[in-house]
């Protein structure tokens, strides 16, 4: 039998709860892709792909690294911003879990530099990056434990993978409810 699966991209498509922060599981282009990335960016609308490419001519010339993170207005979506993240690809020799638990964590960084009381990840590097679903729940849960911030709210965007390890540091809420609607 199969092992669990990931996330199904196509879910990511339309927020269906607000969130001042949704972390996109990006590539290093920032410019789209496939899965939640090409979501995301669908969903947002064109203005998206032109503030990533501002991104790119000015201050990240090389593309975004991996377990880095960067945020940008969330136009279209039902957010204040998009954070952009570079998860590790184990297809391409990318299996520290630190630099996983980094895109978490850098991710937190940049959502509460910005203000945001609220965030929804996705499984990051779940599927098209070979990470197994429960590892990457794991790591989530463990970096969200491990960073403080008093009142932030974290969301996983796939329950299924969360379910009994939702949890954070003390005094933020963790909820495994998923922000993204079938």
């Amino acid at each position: 039998p199969a092992g669990p699966r990931a996330p199904d991209p196509r879910r990511a498509a339309r927020p269906t709860r607000d969130a001042d922060a949704s972390v996109n599981a990006a590539n290093p282009s920032l410019l789209g892709g496939g899965g939640v990335d090409g979501a995301i960016h669908a969903a947002a609308g064109p203005r998206l792909l032109e503030e990533c490419r501002r991104l790119r001519r000015s201050t990240l010339p090389d593309g975004l690294p991996v377990g880095d993170a960067v945020a940008t207005d969330a136009y279209d979506l039902p957010a204040r911003w998009v954070v952009h993240t570079v998860g590790p690809n184990r297809y391409r020799g990318e299996t520290d879990p630190a630099l996983l638990a980094s895109c978490f964590a850098r991710s937190l960084d940049v959502a509460d530099d910005l203000g945001a009381t609220t965030v929804a990840f996705p499984a990051i590097s779940a599927g098209a990056y070979g990470w197994d679903v429960e590892e990457v729940a794991r790591v989530a849960v463990d970096a969200v434990r491990g960073w403080s911030a008093p009142d932030l709210f974290v969301a996983p965007a796939d329950p299924a993978a969360a379910r009994g390890r939702a949890g954070s540091r003390p005094g933020a809420r963790c909820a495994a409810q998923s922000p993204w609607r079938r």
